[in-house]
C-alpha cells in the first residue's frame, strides 16, 4: 500500500513509522487513522521486523492532536464509530507482540497524546509537550486516553491533566512517568534506535510473552496475572531461545537468539 500521510523506513530489524502532515503539524485525520491501521497490522506479522519506533515528522510536533476540521462535524452517528475506529488503531499498537517506542518530538496533544499511550515506552525530546485538552472544545478524549492515562500515571495525575486540560512539558511529563526518558531534540531519534536496538538483542519469544503478561495481567486481579505470567515462564521453557540464553550464558558469550 502507498501511503499519503504517514512513512514507513525499515533498516536493522526496526521499522521507524512517522505521521507525515507537517502542515497540519502531523494532526490525525480519517486517512492517517486508517494508514496507520494497515501498516501496523503488517507490522504485527513482519518477522523481520523486531521492533517498531513511533514519531512526527519537522521538529515542532509528535502529533499535534486529531484534525478539528474532521471532528468538527461529527454528528452522535458518526463520531462513535469514529472514536471506535481510533481505539482499535491503539489497541492494535499496544497489542503489538513487538516493542513499540514513541518518540515524542514535540506537541503530543489528544490524539496525539492517546498515540504515545498506546506505545509501549514514550521517549521525549526536551520539547515535547503533553496533554489531553479535549474538554476545552466540550469533549472528552476518545481514542482511550481516559483508560491509559490512569493505568500509566495514577488515577489523581489522569484526572488532574484530562479535567485542567493543561499540557505538561517533557520534565514534568518525565517526573509523573509519562515519559520514560528524555534527550536533547537533536539527540532523540538516534537515541531511541540505540536503546530499541538492546531491546531487539534479547529472546523476541520472551519479548513478546513479557508484553502479554504486562498487558493481560494489568487488567487481572493479582492472583489471576501471578497464573498469567507463571504459565509463560513455563511455556518459555520448551523453547530454543531459552536453551540458547542459558547456554550462552554459562559460557560467557553474547545469545544468538532464533525466535524459535
Amino acid at each position: 500500500m502507498t501511503y499519503q500521510n504517514i512513512l514507513r523506513e525499515d533498516a536493522d530489524g526496526i521499522a521507524t513509522v512517522s505521521v507525515n502532515r507537517p502542515d497540519k503539524l502531523n494532526a490525525l485525520n480519517d486517512l492517517t487513522i486508517t494508514e496507520l491501521q494497515h501498516c501496523f497490522d503488517a507490522l504485527t506479522h513482519d518477522d523481520a521486523v523486531k521492533a517498531v519506533i513511533v514519531t512526527g515528522t519537522g521538529e515542532k510536533a509528535f502529533v499535534a492532536g486529531a484534525d478539528i476540521g474532521e471532528l468538527a462535524s461529527q454528528s452522535p452517528l458518526s463520531a462513535r464509530p469514529l472514536a471506535m475506529k481510533g481505539q482499535r488503531l491503539m489497541d492494535t499498537i499496544e497489542a503489538c507482540p513487538k516493542p513499540v517506542v514513541a518518540a515524542v518530538n514535540g506537541y503530543a496533544l489528544g490524539g496525539g497524546c492517546e498515540l504515545a499511550l498506546a506505545c509501549h515506552l514514550r521517549y521525549g525530546s526536551e520539547t515535547a509537550v503533553l496533554g489531553l485538552p479535549e474538554v476545552t472544545l466540550g469533549i472528552i478524549p476518545g481514542y482511550g486516553g481516559t483508560q491509559r492515562l490512569p493505568r500509566i500515571v495514577g488515577k489523581g495525575r489522569a484526572m488532574e491533566l484530562i479535567l485542567s486540560a493543561k499540557p505538561v512539558n517533557a520534565e514534568e511529563a518525565y517526573r509523573i512517568g509519562l515519559l520514560n526518558k528524555v534527550f536533547p531534540q537533536s539527540e532523540l531519534i538516534e537515541a531511541t534506535r540505540k536503546a530499541v536496538i538492546g531491546m531487539t538483542r534479547h529472546g523476541p519469544v520472551a519479548l513478546r510473552f513479557a508484553l502479554d503478561a504486562v498487558n493481560h495481567g494489568m487488567e487481572m486481579p493479582l492472583s489471576d496475572g501471578l497464573n498469567y505470567e507463571a504459565t509463560f515462564f513455563g511455556l518459555l521453557t520448551s523453547t530454543d531461545d531459552v536453551k540458547e540464553g542459558m547456554n550462552a550464558f554459562l559460557e560467557k558469550r553474547r545469545a544468538e537468539f532464533s525466535g524459535k
